[in-house]
């Protein structure tokens, strides 16, 4: 009696045990079959093992169901698993489906992943792609207002422009986003503005700077698609030329004020180095006229000059000094 009874205690332990179970999962699994979306019992019970909340990937099931999307349990699951959002998820395919949008479960559950971390998500692609977004260029958060070019003339030109764009969701994951995009629209805008021969013709036709950056494909690579580019503002600012010119200017004058400076250090160095050379000449000079007295008196000891000779050359020396000072003009005698 003993063991039948501990057989029944134990038989009864195990009812209440399944039976526990099978109300825990009754409701998610009654509302899964009421809704036509069809789950057993056995995968509640391997998700609940799996520790996925089968409550959340079954009614997200029943959502797509209901939104004529038939997507598998294990899909859900899969994604969950994954780390993505599967509710987004479902809902960007359901609005894809009613906007007549062409997008799969395997590339809305991408294009959630892609979009983890980043702020975005994937109802916001979808939502992009039927609605066009507006990007302001340049993005005011980077502390810059206006796009700056220079035209031919040397006049600076001030745009600010706003681009219309809308998701690519074929593109979407592994596409440039919209930091790539201000800046092709940026780099295109202030090559225009360069080619212009002169900042009126920017003035006066601004249409033509949104007509050639949109011709040329900026949004290749990039996971939207670019619809319009428009011009809201334009501004004249600064005579940049001028300013060049100017610093130009100075920068010559600064060079030719420095080679001229070399010049007259060239010249000073020149000039004593003839000084030096005159004081040189005079040197010898001195040195040979003191040589003459000792010729003379060599001459008279060896007796090739005699005494009449002498006073014959110092009245040719008188006579030559008389000669001069007659000869010079009447200020220089004074």
């Amino acid at each position: 009696m003993d063991i039948k009874l501990i057989l029944f205690i134990a038989l009864g332990v195990i009812g209440l045990v399944v039976v526990g179970i099978f109300l825990s999962f009754f409701s998610v699994w009654l509302r899964a079959w009421l809704a036509g979306a069809y789950v057993s019992p056995f995968a509640l019970i391997a998700m609940r093992l799996r520790q996925v909340p089968y409550g959340l990937v079954v009614d997200t099931r029943i959502t797509a169901k209901k939104a004529g999307i038939d997507i598998t349990i294990d899909d859900i699951e899969a994604h969950f698993l994954a780390g993505g959002n599967v509710v987004p998820t479902v809902q960007a395919l359901i609005a894809a489906q009613k906007a007549g949008i062409s997008l799969n479960w395997n590339r809305a559950c991408a294009i959630d992943l892609a979009t983890k971390g980043s702020g975005k998500s994937v109802v916001e692609a979808v939502r992009t792609s039927v609605d066009p977004k507006v990007i302001d260029c340049p993005n005011p958060e980077g502390g810059r207002t206006t796009i700056d070019g220079v035209s031919k003339d040397g006049i600076q030109v001030k745009v600010k422009a706003r681009v219309t764009v809308r998701t690519n969701l074929d593109r979407f994951v592994g596409g440039a986003k919209e930091d790539t995009i201000i800046a092709r629209v940026g780099e295109g805008i202030v090559s225009t503005i360069g080619s212009a021969e002169t900042y009126k013709v920017v003035l006066e036709s601004p249409d033509s700077i949104s007509k050639v950056v949109l011709a040329r494909g900026l949004d290749v690579g990039s996971a939207f698609e670019i619809l319009s580019i428009d011009i809201a503002d334009v501004d004249v600012g600064e005579n940049v030329g001028a300013k060049l010119q100017e610093a130009q200017a100075e920068a010559n004058k600064s060079i030719a004020q420095a080679q001229a400076e070399i010049r007259r250090a060239a010249a000073v160095a020149v000039e004593q180095e003839m000084k030096a050379r005159v004081q040189e000449m005079q040197a010898k000079v001195v040195e040979a006229q003191a040589q003459v007295p000792l010729a003379m008196a060599e001459a008279f000891r060896s007796g090739r000059l005699g005494v009449m000779d002498y006073y014959k050359m110092e009245n040719v020396q008188a006579d030559s000094a008389m000669r001069q000072s007659i000869a010079k003009p009447e200020g220089e005698k004074k």
